[in-house]
């Protein structure tokens, strides 16, 4: 490319496609307890998502990896692999995150445990739920999202336990959440394609 197509923005057919190419972002599922109610929070980001087109979404549920605890086995259990090539494979994640005593659950912090390089130079957004709307399990995943290069937006919706389940299982979110989902998808989408030329 010469100078003057530089100057006034003419692009290379590879940053063409860089910029045209849809970002694939997992919506990880935080829970792996029975009666859990992540998916039906995960399957409805999801279908907000797949209404804005722009990028490829899709549900990672980590119950569906079986991963050992970290550090109880010699590590050569197929599910780890697995995790590992899952997260490779994306460029961004939106963590539903449950707070259970002020805190994300064990099998997420497991989960992430389990990889490094996987998660680095990615973003990140979180829904969370809980009787404060999983503030603070929030804020705990934030510190975790820093040690592993995971650059987390800003928006993050917030769901309460009283106000958008009824009988603490059926999940019927308000409409007010809508516009809290979509920009933060916006900040994940522009942020993980963003990322995406440093790796």
């Amino acid at each position: 490319m010469g100078f003057l197509d530089k100057l006034f923005g003419k692009r290379t057919k590879e940053e063409e496609i860089m910029t045209t190419e849809k970002v694939n972002i997992g919506i990880i599922l935080g829970s792996t307890r029975q009666g859990r109610v992540s998916p039906q929070v995960g399957d409805w980001v999801k279908g907000i998502a797949d209404k804005r087109g722009d990028a490829n979404y899709e549900i990672v549920d980590i119950a569906d990896f079986n991963l050992p605890f970290l550090g109880t086995t010699d590590g050569s259990e197929p599910g780890i692999g697995a995790w590992n090539g899952k997260l490779a494979e994306l460029d961004g994640f939106v963590f539903i995150v449950q707070e259970y005593n002020h805190s994300i659950t064990g099998a997420l912090k497991n989960a992430l445990d389990f990889a490094r390089e996987a998660w680095n130079d990615k973003a990140a957004g979180i829904v969370s739920y809980g009787s404060t709307g999983g503030a603070r399990a929030a804020e705990h995943l934030r510190g975790i999202c820093g040690e592993l290069k995971i650059a987390d937006v800003r928006v993050h919706p917030t769901l309460s336990l009283f106000t958008d389940f009824e009988n603490g299982t059926d999940f019927k979110p308000q409409a007010l959440h809508l516009d809290n989902v979509n920009a933060m998808l916006g900040e994940v989408v522009q942020w993980s394609t963003a990322l995406k030329t440093i790796r």
